[in-house]
């Protein structure tokens, strides 16, 4: 079962005068990973290199920032990999501290970064969900919401027109019993939106 992290961890190391910044978060894809590399930057414009590694299913990737190819990204990805993490990115900002440390020396210093950000890490169970939406009469809104409540599934959004129109969100696993329990409270009332392809 893949696990990704309840929070953002950090860690820090001083090699050769060179100062390693690490930091695992959760981070869901391409699009916010790199909205994160850019905000990292701003964050140190003194940085030499700000080299990351995102692992989330078909989006993962990894960037060496200008340090030698393989030296950084590839290494910190692998990380991540073995830890067997989904939906997290790790970054390493590193401020040049003057001495260079050699292909081998990078991949120790990233590595070592990156591993103990995670052991500061809370890992938590990669729970897939699943998003439902339906309508159903004003006086059954209450209902709902309390079994929604119960099954702690997440109320996304509620329209109100002739009907109330409820979007809701929870682990898949969770889905069947709320189901039969929706179907129990509704007698037949709820209307179930099928989801725009």
């Amino acid at each position: 079962m893949p696990l990704t992290l309840g929070a953002a961890a950090h860690s820090e190391l001083i090699i050769k005068k060179s100062r390693f910044i690490g930091c695992v978060e959760p981070i869901a894809g391409r699009e916010a990973a790199t909205a994160r590399v850019v905000a990292l930057k701003a964050e140190h414009p003194g940085a030499a290199h700000v080299c990351w590694a995102l692992l989330a299913g078909g989006q993962s990737a990894a960037n060496d920032d200008g340090e030698p190819s393989g030296t950084a990204g590839l290494p910190m990805l692998r990380v991540l990999m073995h830890h067997e993490l989904d939906g997290v990115m790790a970054s390493v900002v590193r401020y040049f501290g003057g001495v260079k440390l050699g292909a081998g020396g990078l991949v120790r210093a990233y590595t070592d970064a990156v591993a103990q950000a995670l052991q500061q890490a809370e890992k938590i169970e990669l729970r897939r969900t699943r998003t439902l939406r339906c309508e159903i009469p004003y006086e059954m809104e209450g209902v709902f919401r309390r079994e929604l409540a119960i099954a702690r599934a997440t109320l996304d959004e509620a329209n109100h027109a002739a009907q109330v129109e409820l979007a809701f969100t929870l682990p898949e696993d969770d889905l069947p019993p709320l189901l039969v329990r929706l179907d129990e409270v509704g007698q037949g009332r709820i209307r179930w939106i099928e989801p725009e392809e």
